[in-house]
Parts: C-alpha cells; structure tokens; sequence
C-alpha cells in the first residue's frame, strides 16, 4: 500500500565478556542484552566462559551465546577462536560488537576489524594500573575501535591523560541499577547480627584495589563510640585471609563478622546501615549504586568515580583513601547523629533513582549505538 514504510529488520549485535557469572561488567552486558530495543537490535552473546548463572538468563531470554575455546592469547586455541568468532560475525551478519572488559576487549576488538565489522566498540570500566598484562595490547586496540564507552568522567580523563586516548573516541555511558530491584527493605538482623545497634559494613570482591584494611582499621577505632556496633564484610577473594588476620589482630572478635559473596546482594544490603566502600582505585562502583539504591547511608574513598556518587555532605560522605583515621572521623559522625545518616540516606536514594535508573541509561546505549549504525 502507498505511504506505508517497508518493514526494517533489527541489526544483530554481539556483546562480548571474559564470563556470564558474578561481577559488574557481566551484569551490565547481560543486563542490556535483554533489555535492548528488540525491533532495532538483535543481541548475541559471546564469551570465553560461558557457565554462570548469566548464561542461564540469558538462554531463558532467548539470546544466543558465542562461546569461544579461548584459554590463552598465546595458544593455539586463540587463533581457533577467532576463526570461530569471524564464522559466526559472518553468519549472523552482524553489524556491531561491542567488548566489556579487557580480556574481549584485546581479543574481540583486533577479531572484528580483521572480519569487517560495521561499528567496533570496547568499553573501559576500571583504571588500567589493575591489569598490567594487558595494557599494552589494550593501548593497540583503543586505536582499532570505532569508540570506547567508560562509565563516569574519572573514567574518561584517566584514558585521556594516561592512556593517549583520542577524546573523540570516548563515550560516557554511566552504569545503571534496577531501581525496582534494590528498593530498601526492613532489615531481619539475622543471628550473627542479632542484638546490632548499627551495622557497617560492605559488599564487594575482596581484593588489594579495594582497601579493606583501611575499613577494619577505622571500625577498630570507632568500635566503642555506640553499643552494639558491628562490622559485616561480604564477598569472596585473595584478601579474605589478610582481613580475618587483621580483624583478629585488632581484637574485633564477633563484632566483625565475615560472609561468602552471594548472586542476590540484597538479603545482605538491607542489614547494612552505613555502607562503606574503601577503595584505592574505583571507576563508577556498581555495589555503591546497588548500596544508595537499598537505602544505606553512604561513605566512600575520594578516588576515580567514587565522588560521582557519594556527594560529600550531600548524599554520603568522603574520606581520604587509605587514611583509617579520617574514616574513623566519617564514621564518628554519622554513628553519633541519626539525623545526618536519615538525611543524607534520603539524599542519595533520590539522587540514585534520579539519574542512574535502567531506563535512561539503556537509552544512552542504544543511542550510541544508533549513530553507529545510521
């Protein structure tokens, strides 16, 4: 019929990431695979792990998953699968990838120039001082991508000034939180936390980057300021032993108490009244949003992204990293004064549901995306 528009096919996508299990950038690539606009995009998946329960959602929700025998850059599997890879781009037509953390980004970026690929987009989401073994190979491909996506300002200038990265090239694209999801919730104070006044603590992989001695450090010097205070740190990782060392070796005993990493934060997150994230090196922190999105208050290191957040007297408040003493003060303040920690929770949940909800930063995406593709 005249005047009618002939019917537009989606263009197929491929996100890729190392694996489909616990972590932020896997949540955020899953996450936006079922959550892109299916009329324009058709999402696949690719990885070179692909058990996890990711993968599992991802099948539920139809997405196909690349999975590629990829163990070693140096192997022979590597060039194996990027034969696969190349396969699979050309079968499927696929018109953008797009790589979301450094091991897909130095593997699928080079792979997808090599077969043509439309639009070759990698993403940035830590400080590359964390990763040295691929820094190099990462510094080539920021050269071969089309763009790359980080996710907060700190992000950005630390590509720029340390990386060489055209500014040209860089997109931010800030992380997102189901708001819905983490909604707070009445907490159960469960047996190990029963008889607690307040509870500080955490939620996040426990390694160096993170600065968890500096959290148990400060609590130390606070541990009398109110009764009935304790200490919770929740995640799994190389510094677990370190921690539990230097808990004893404080003389925390049950006041600190330690507990696995767990696929749903929120049974841990809703116990949480003071939520502290210590790092010495942070972008924009995924359990700093999944924390303001469940009604904590907030204290966190001035470092990377951290201030993008937590607001300093605004919606939490800052400490200088690595500095126990000056997160003892922090601490001090919000333990002594209801008032500032019930203000300053309200501030940062409205500021979270405000400007970090799914919805607007999906959009973002597909719009990047869209002026790739058009």
């Amino acid at each position: 019929m005249a005047g009618l528009k002939p019917a537009v096919s989606p263009k197929p996508v491929l996100l890729m990431v190392r694996e489909l299990g616990l972590g932020g950038s896997e949540r955020q690539m899953a996450e936006l695979a079922q959550a892109l606009d299916k009329s324009e995009f058709e999402a696949h998946v690719g990885c070179f792990i692909e058990d996890g329960f990711r993968a599992q959602e991802l099948r539920r929700a139809g997405i196909p998953i690349l999975a590629l025998p990829v163990r070693s850059f140096l192997a022979f599997n590597a060039l194996e699968g990027a034969w696969h890879m190349g396969q699979y781009l050309r079968r499927h037509r696929i018109q953008l990838v797009h790589t979301f953390d450094l091991p897909l980004t130095c593997f699928g970026v080079p792979v997808a120039r090599a077969w043509g690929v439309r639009a070759v987009l990698s993403s940035q989401r830590a400080n590359r001082a964390l990763q040295p073994r691929y820094r190099r190979l990462a510094r080539f491909t920021d050269r071969l991508a089309h763009g790359i996506v980080v996710n907060c300002e700190a992000m950005r200038v630390h590509m720029i000034e340390d990386e060489g990265a055209r500014p040209e090239r860089l997109y931010v694209c800030p992380n997102w939180i189901d708001i819905e999801h983490y909604s707070p919730l009445p907490p159960l104070r469960p047996p190990l936390l029963a008889g607690a006044s307040l509870v500080i603590g955490v939620v996040c992989a426990l390694r160096p980057e993170k600065g968890l001695l500096t959290l148990i450090d400060g609590f130390s010097q606070v541990r009398d300021a109110a009764p009935g205070l304790k200490l919770i740190i929740v995640g799994d990782g190389p510094m677990l032993g370190p921690l539990e060392q230097r808990a004893r070796q404080q003389g925390l005993g049950q006041q600190c108490v330690f507990q696995p990493g767990v696929a749903d934060v929120r049974e841990w997150l809703r116990e949480i009244d003071i939520f502290v994230l210590p790092s010495l090196s942070e972008a924009l922190s995924n359990s700093l949003l999944e924390a303001m999105a469940s009604g904590c208050t907030m204290i966190a290191s001035r470092v990377g992204g951290n201030p993008e957040l937590v607001r300093d007297g605004k919606t939490g408040l800052l400490f200088t990293a690595g500095d126990a003493e000056d997160l003892a003060r922090c601490l001090r303040s919000l333990i002594g004064s209801k008032p500032l920690r019930e203000q300053l929770r309200e501030n940062s949940l409205r500021f979270v549901r405000e400007n970090f909800h799914k919805g607007a930063s999906v959009g973002r995406m597909q719009e990047l995306y869209r002026s790739f593709l058009t």
